[in-house]
């Protein structure tokens, strides 16, 4: 958790401080389209990394999704606090396999 944090903090700080060169800082200023699409780009890249069963290419794409998911989050004000709790009462969950495959079919 604290490597997941440092780089909150780290994504933090660039949309407070820009730096220049700073990737970080380039998809806070392209905004919310960008960082959404980088989002859908390393998501697609990871399911491939997963089919073709490279665990190398796996794990630097799931480290990619995981980077730009958490400019996503600063960007939308989405505190790892949040996150925590929600994973956290997830994680209390037990015996909910029925709820959780039943379909809205109004959405």
């Amino acid at each position: 958790m604290e490597t997941l944090e440092a780089l909150y903090q780290t994504v933090l700080d660039r949309k407070s401080n820009k730096e220049e060169g700073s990737y970080t800082c380039y998809l806070f200023d392209k905004g919310l389209d960008k960082i959404l699409k980088k989002c859908g780009e390393e998501c697609s890249e990871t399911i491939i990394a997963a089919k073709n069963g490279d665990n190398n290419e796996l794990v630097l794409e799931i480290s990619d999704l995981l980077y730009h998911l958490t400019v996503l989050m600063v960007n939308q004000g989405v505190t790892l606090d949040e996150l925590y709790a929600e994973l956290d009462k997830r994680s209390n969950k037990t015996g909910n396999l029925k709820t959780f495959h039943q379909v809205d079919k109004n959405s």
